[in-house]
């Protein structure tokens, strides 16, 4: 069962101000945890840290998975473990979903071997699991952004990892696969795997998070339950008081109602009484 641990993690981008200052954070197996905080906080980058992808900038960082320093695991087997999900494709090569789902099995290719009836069940399996199945044979180039995003989660998948990285993995996406997204997230926690997920949807954090990590200028302010998070005495100096806070009724298999957090429309200004 993994455990992803980073300590004191410190990361600037040329000599500029940092954008991860001193961040600990941990994803145990089980664990469905968002990162919530405003643009720039440090979220993306705290991500890529605790995959392995950044070295952090001083030495009292560290970042171990299942006491293992990443930094003595090859890349190969970091890919076996972590799977980091982007905000968005670096390229839209003219590749065929099918074959960039299946580039998520390269971990499990050793030397010369060709990909086996396994491999290719695994990525088909994937495939359906994120509603992709229909894409295929299509062009990574001739999607939507939010059929993009469903062949990035489908790779994740095929990858098989332990550890689930995901930044903003709902943006592009509309409400009904939002949720499907979500609720596989979900599955897999329940299954054993370590979620992290990046992201601004504080109701859908909310609903699925087993608990959110608060970040504000590159240091974690709030470590907690959601119930203990997504409150006025946290969130509002962290996103100002624009912000409506309520709770959602339980659901059928949930033990209690949940916060609700909204944004909220400004005040207007007075505008006096004057007739037109």
């Amino acid at each position: 069962m993994a455990r992803l641990v980073a300590r004191d993690l410190a990361y600037s981008y040329d000599g500029a101000r940092r954008a991860v200052d001193g961040a600990t954070v941990t994803f145990d197996a089980g664990e469905w945890v968002a990162l919530i905080g405003p643009n720039g906080s440090g979220k993306s980058t705290l991500l890529r840290l605790c995959a392995g992808l950044l070295e952090p900038a001083t030495r009292a960082s560290s970042v171990t998975l299942d006491d293992t320093p990443l930094s003595a695991l090859s890349s190969r087997d970091r890919a076996r473990k972590i799977a980091l999900l982007p905000q968005f494709l670096p390229a839209l090569h003219e590749v065929r979903v099918r074959d960039f789902v299946l580039s998520g099995r390269y971990a499990h290719v050793r030397g010369e071997r060709e990909l086996s009836a396994r491999d290719h069940a695994v990525v088909q399996a994937a495939l359906e699991r994120c509603d992709a199945a229909e894409l295929a044979e299509r062009g990574l180039h001739q999607l939507s952004g939010g059929q993009r995003q469903r062949a990035l989660v489908a790779r994740a998948l095929a990858q098989e990892a332990e550890v689930l990285l995901v930044d903003e993995p709902t943006t592009a996406l509309d409400p009904e696969h939002q949720i499907d997204i979500c609720e596989l997230f979900a599955e897999l926690a329940r299954s054993g795997r370590a979620i992290g997920v990046v992201t601004h949807d504080l109701v859908l954090a909310s609903q699925y998070a087993t608990r959110c990590v608060v970040l504000d200028r590159g240091r974690v302010v709030r470590d907690g339950r959601p119930e203990d998070v997504l409150v006025p005495s946290v969130l509002a100096p962290v996103y100002g008081a624009d912000l409506h806070y309520g709770t959602l009724a339980p659901r059928a298999g949930e033990d209690g109602p949940r916060p609700l957090v909204l944004p909220r429309r400004r005040a207007r200004p007075d505008q006096g009484n004057a007739s037109t």
